[in-house]
């Protein structure tokens, strides 16, 4: 790569782990920070000069990144205590031109870069083709996965009364750029197989306030029915045709809304440059896509039921095969996704199980290898992992206990659910953001000086992201928190190079109906049902609405699943979630 930067009159070069829709999961041909680094977290940036190379991480990779890299060539930064604009003043000298791909930053993203080089006297510069894909000789063929039709028994509202939606909301504006594909796929009522884990359709869509939309989709996606379904609604385009429909309308003057968090900063400039107007904020979609209908949520349920039942026989499989020594990690998220795949209906994993023995268990977001794959030995077991049904998308975490659980461990994983438990009963008036929540989750650890170095928790699509915003319970969480949100209820700790707890249910946002209120308050209702290890509780540690929580949350489970699970099954489930009282 560094060999093209002399034929370019470059410096260095930014390589942000992005596809051109800032996708979490992105096709094998756009993981360009993985083949030049080995790193395959989720969330990255580095940036590679003539002499050196930094590569950007949050705490959830601070550890894992380390392992991927080599560390004489990368050195990880940690995203929250350095910028990489900070980090490009300090590297770069006055003079040097720095390149990135225009199709992989947003607008904002090149806003910021800009100030910040420019501070340092340096200049920012659009490169196409990526330097990258130049010298990456083997980059696998952008995917063609087949687009299919999301039902209405699935998604309860027809594409139609979606667009006209968007339409609407558009107010004095002219278009909307769905850069998207998860608001794509919701507003079209599409699904696709583009990348992993996430049924997603590669494209754009172009909704005009007064003419039929336009969707940017490759035509070898779609079968005869699909096109004819789809034709009805939109006018079908090649993908390349969006930067000419871009800059007619740039030419007539017209002012388009592109979505700040996902539009790459190229189509705003074709629109711009053009003489059309620019306008950056969220995409209206997004927010309604956000909010789950009756028929979304009704889903939902049946999809954490059947979900909720796998796990079940997984956990009493492990209780009984583990205890052995001989089973691995990988081992162990092998077996749940066969319980998945039993139910006959399971899509596919909603994202690659974290199943972290020990140690590795300390590591947020440790993916197992064959070289890290470790046997379950005497500890702390951590698994956490979903799957992807036509009627919802679901993610669990259970934390179990193999053998007996030092005092420690017991007082660490009460601790995070205390603060569980605080989120799950939260009560709290309409307009409350996730950020002003997130120390519910905290509290109970803050009083132990102790805490985690991750949100709280995330929202979830319907049969699309498991991360979905722009709903969150974090810090950063700056949406208000609305009925039909779904959302993870996640709290953990961490004890580094020991053992790990994470405690994780999906719940919905729902109005409560309280006597006397002078506000509209909402709660949550918890959807995922699975037991909690009764072994690393300490009752002496919860107050008595906390057990009752937990006694009414386990008589719950084992009523619903009960039913549903062969009769060997049932006796485990019956005393995994026994009554508890507290201990005096």
């Amino acid at each position: 790569m560094r060999s093209e930067f002399a034929r370019l009159g470059l410096d260095g070069f930014l390589v942000p782990r992005a596809d051109q829709h800032q996708n979490e999961y992105v096709a094998a041909c756009e993981e360009r920070l993985a083949w030049l680094s080995g790193f395959t977290g989720s969330a990255g940036l580095a940036i590679v000069l003539k002499g050196s190379a930094a590569i950007f991480v949050d705490g959830r990779y601070s550890l894992a990144v380390k392992d991927q890299v080599d560390l004489a060539i990368f050195k990880p930064v940690a995203w929250t205590e350095t910028s990489p604009s900070d980090w490009l003043e300090a590297n770069l000298s006055p003079g040097a031109r720095l390149g990135y791909d225009p199709w992989l930053h947003t607008p904002g993203e090149v806003k910021r870069l800009g100030k910040a080089t420019h501070a340092a006297g340096v200049e920012l510069v659009g490169v196409e083709p990526n330097p990258i894909d130049t010298v990456w000789t083997d980059r696998p063929a952008p995917p063609l996965g087949k687009i299919t039709l999301h039902g209405l028994k699935f998604a309860g509202e027809t594409a139609k009364r979606k667009l006209a939606r968007a339409a609407a909301a558009l107010g004095a504006k002219d278009a909307l750029l769905v850069s998207d594909p998860h608001a794509v796929a919701w507003v079209f009522n599409i699904r696709g197989h583009d990348v992993a884990h996430t049924p997603l359709p590669l494209g754009y869509a172009l909704i005009l306030k007064e003419a039929k939309p336009h969707l940017y989709v490759d035509a070898r996606k779609l079968d005869n029915h699909t096109r004819d379904k789809l034709s009805g609604l939109a006018d079908i385009e090649e993908p390349e045709r969006l930067a000419r429909d871009l800059q007619v309308l740039g030419e007539q003057g017209k002012k388009v809304v592109f979505d700040s968090a996902t539009a790459p900063a190229k189509l705003a400039a074709i629109l711009k440059e053009a003489g059309g107007a620019c306008e950056f904020g969220q995409d209206p979609v997004v927010a309604m896509k956000a909010r789950k209908n009756v028929t979304e949520l009704e889903g939902a349920r049946n999809a954490h039921l059947r979900d909720g039942t796998a796990v079940v026989r997984f956990l009493h499989w492990f209780a009984i095969h583990a205890p052995g020594g001989n089973v691995s990690e990988i081992d162990a998220a092998q077996a749940l996704e066969t319980f998945r795949r039993d139910t006959g209906k399971l899509k596919d994993v909603s994202f690659p199980s974290i199943a972290a023995a020990g140690a590795n268990a300390a590591i947020p977001h440790y993916r197992v290898t064959i070289k890290t794959n470790a046997k379950i030995r005497r500890g702390i077991f951590l698994i956490d992992s979903g799957g992807q049904y036509e009627d919802g998308t679901t993610d669990i975490t259970r934390t179990v206990a193999v053998g007996k659980p030092t005092a420690l461990m017991r007082d660490r994983f009460t601790r995070v659910l205390k603060g569980h438990i605080a989120i799950a009963r939260a009560v709290f008036p309409k307009g409350t953001t996730g950020a002003q929540i997130d120390a519910f989750a905290r509290a109970p650890l803050w009083r132990a000086s102790l805490d985690f170095d991750h949100g709280t928790g995330h929202g979830v699509g319907s049969y699309l992201s498991v991360h979905e915003g722009p709903q969150r319970i974090s810090k950063l969480g700056s949406a208000a928190l609305e009925p039909g949100m779904i959302l993870s209820n996640e709290p953990g700790f961490y004890h580094a190079g020991h053992w790990g707890v994470r405690i994780e249910n999906l719940v919905v946002v729902e109005r409560r109906e309280i006597a006397g209120a002078e506000r509209e308050m909402l709660g949550f209702e918890t959807l995922t049902l699975a037991p909690l290890d009764l072994a690393l509780i300490e009752p002496k540690l919860l107050d008595g609405e906390e057990i009752a929580w937990l006694n009414a949350y386990h008589a719950r489970v084992r009523r619903e699943i009960s039913p549903l699970v062969e009769p060997k099954v049932r006796r485990w489930l019956h005393d995994a979630t026994r009554r508890i009282g507290a201990r005096r």
